[in-house]
């Protein structure tokens, strides 16, 4: 029976099971696994995955898609425990926010034959768990896809077509460039949002300004709900990148704030406030066209693409199993094993 792992069972892992059972591909096990006490038998009855493992190994033993849905820095270690599990042409994903650091870590820890694809749903909530997994997460949102220079193309195939699955749109993208625009566009506002909400609470007159507090004020600050590990290893997994947007930030509040500090400048404060609301009016109204995937040539939906790769892949492993077993009963291999 096809087997597709996911490690880590939070919101991501949690919604990317909820999105493969919403499928409904034929003969499909999905097995789960998460460190934390409670969350695999929880995933299992929300029907996130359909077996639980007690180890990443065990998850990742026999399965033909493994997706790592970890913490960022917990994403070496995983590598490093399901290495020597994995089967022979199996594929790899990940949902990390930051890329450079996971595909150096596949490269030096994963087995040759195991094709690795760096993977980023640009999608989410500011609530994480078991508990907030949402099967339409993912739909209509870019999904990034970063293959291993070793990846073979049916391995790429494979992602995209688990990604489409999901509802999501692959997006092909180099881990660096993936890295410099995403500290721009959602690392950056993660941060500013953490920031803006610890000057206000830290206030002495905190309890005057919460109660005052509007909807503006709860919007700009939602990311601050962000879960704390997520913020904690984006920031050290992507600190050149994130530090760069910073500085720029900095310097843009500087320059505002010397606006509003001369009263010289009116003209020039009610241009830049002008200037910035076109720009983002025309954003909204007619943001850049999403990616769009090209379209295969064949008449078979992504799943009975992926399916089609996951059964290929469990046959040639089946029958080299069986081939060996018949080398080693030939040989008598076998009947002196069965003897001791």
């Amino acid at each position: 029976m096809p087997k597709v792992a996911i490690i880590g069972l939070g919101l991501i892992g949690g919604s990317i099971g909820l999105a493969l059972k919403r499928a409904n591909l034929p003969d499909l096990e999905i097995f789960g696994h998460d460190v934390e006490f409670g969350v695999n038998g929880r995933a299992r009855k929300l029907g996130a995955i359909d077996k639980e493992a007690k180890r990443p190994a065990q998850a990742a033993e026999g399965a033909a898609l493994v997706i790592i849905a970890t913490p960022i820095l917990q994403v070496k270690a995983t590598f490093e425990a399901i290495a020597p599990a994995l089967a022979g042409g199996a594929v790899v994903t990940d949902t990390a926010s930051t890329k450079a650091d996971i595909m150096r870590w596949a490269g030096e820890l994963l087995p040759d034959d195991v094709s690795f694809i760096g993977g980023h749903p640009i999608a989410g909530k500011e609530t994480s768990g078991i508990d907030a997994a949402d099967a339409a997460l993912f739909e209509g949102q870019p999904w990034a896809i970063v293959p291993a220079i070793s990846a073979s193309e049916a391995a790429i195939n494979t992602v995209e077509n688990f990604v489409s699955l999901t509802g999501a749109v692959p997006t092909l993208i180099d881990a660096e460039e993936h890295d410099s625009y995403l500290a721009a566009v959602s690392h950056l506002p993660l941060m500013l949002s953490t920031a803006l909400f610890s000057v206000a609470s830290r206030s002495q007159a905190w309890p005057e300004l919460a109660a005052v507090a509007g909807p503006g004020f709860r919007d700009i600050t939602r990311l601050a709900s962000s879960n704390p590990s997520m913020s904690h290893d984006i920031s050290l997994t992507n600190r050149k990148n994130l530090v760069h947007w910073l500085d720029r930030y900095m310097e843009e509040l500087h320059g505002l704030r010397d606006i509003i500090d001369s009263s010289e400048t009116q003209e020039e404060l009610i241009e830049r406030f002008a200037t910035v609301q076109t720009a983002r009016d025309a954003f909204m109204v007619a943001p850049p066209p999403k990616p769009v995937p090209e379209q295969p040539t064949d008449p078979m939906s992504a799943g009975e693409r992926m399916m089609s790769f996951m059964v290929g892949e469990y046959v040639v492993r089946r029958t080299k199993e069986v081939q060996e077993l018949m080398e080693k009963r030939a040989s008598g291999e076998l009947d002196d094993l069965e003897k001791r």
